[in-house]
């Protein structure tokens, strides 16, 4: 998923396996929390869009809260600074550094306030991720640790793709950085989304999940984006279905320890409402009503979207798709309110 409007779909350099080699930059600082109270007992987080609050477009928290039926976003991104260094910042943006953030904070506290929760992602698409920019897995650590107290986080998000997808070193700082990050903060739920091709998870998808497993991390929700691998949209939720069965099987394979029905909880499924970066993919309000049904069949962990920014319709001149909105005809929050109907 791209922090810009439009994401070019990643297929065919995941099935080539192509390896890329991160760079490394200075230790993040570590200032006091300053963080919204977290909520004592918040639902679990099993509807949740993500949603960007500093860039394309985003619809007002309070408009949200009343009008969309969700109650738990997922926050994006927190990247490394688009100029270096290993300090997290907002869009990669160098003068949002998360550390004197009051804006994004404002958002969680209403979102709080009213009974719901956030999830803060790492990574997407464009941008440096963090686990590419720190030169080691404390730094990493530490860097990460910065927005949970920040925020005080119990669900984090790495969205690996692009370049970080098949970086061995990074990948391996990455969840050395996240094992000491879940010991530091007993509870903390840790999801990984991964795209997918025609045929589910890639080798290197693949190969992520099981580093993973053989740094001793665990992961308590893989998310997969069943979108952008190039489907057909004479028959999208079909597809997507089918999709989302081989990576069920694939989890299987890579932790035979889990039963079938611990392997569909500990996966989570993220569409792309209306018109996606693929031509031959378009997923309508029926479309997500179908994958929210066989979700509810087979009991995933976590229903999401990108983005709950382009949950409107488009106004003036947009191409086929757009970050700001869906490019089909809809009412505001019309795909937000399918999924914040599934329950787990």
């Amino acid at each position: 998923m791209r922090t810009s409007p439009t994401r070019v779909a990643a297929t065919a350099l995941l099935l080539a396996g192509f390896l890329s080699t991160a760079g490394t930059a200075t230790a993040a600082d570590t200032p006091p929390a300053t963080a919204p109270a977290t909520p004592v007992a918040a639902a679990p987080m099993t509807a949740a869009p993500y949603y960007m609050p500093l860039d394309n477009n985003p619809q007002d928290v309070a408009d949200i809260l009343a009008n969309s039926g969700v109650k738990h976003l997922i926050l994006a991104f927190v990247l490394a600074p688009n100029t270096g260094g290993c300090t997290p910042t907002w869009d990669g943006n160098p003068a949002q550094p998360v550390r004197t953030d009051t804006a994004v904070a404002a958002t969680i506290a209403a979102i709080r306030a009213a009974g719901g929760d956030v999830s803060v992602s790492f990574g997407g698409y464009n941008g440096v991720e963090l686990g590419a920019a720190c030169s080691d897995a404390t730094s990493l650590a530490n860097a990460y640790q910065q927005v949970v107290d920040k925020y005080s986080l119990r669900y984090i998000d790495l969205d690996i793709e692009g370049d970080d997808l098949g970086d061995v070193a990074g990948e391996t700082r990455r969840f050395q950085a996240v094992r000491t990050l879940k010991q530091r903060n007993p509870g903390l739920h840790v999801s990984l989304t991964l795209p997918v091709t025609t045929i589910g998870l890639s080798d290197l998808g693949k190969s992520e999940i099981t580093r993973a497993k053989n740094t001793g991390t665990d992961i308590d929700l893989f998310k997969v984006m069943l979108f952008d691998y190039g489907g057909p949209a004479g028959n999208q939720a079909n597809d997507v279905i089918r999709i989302a069965e081989l990576v069920h099987g694939q989890l299987r394979q890579l932790h035979p320890e889990y039963d079938d029905a611990t392997a569909y909880a500990r996966t989570g499924a993220i569409l792309m409402n209306g018109h996606t970066d693929q031509p031959s993919e378009l997923f309508t309000q029926a479309t997500f009503t179908a994958v929210r049904d066989y979700l509810r069949a087979h009991h995933l962990g976590r229903f999401s979207f990108w983005s709950l920014n382009r949950d409107r319709a488009c106004t003036g001149q947009v191409g086929w798709v757009d970050g700001r909105c869906s490019s089909v005809s809809q009412q505001p929050y019309e795909f937000a309110k399918i999924i914040a109907q599934y329950q787990g």
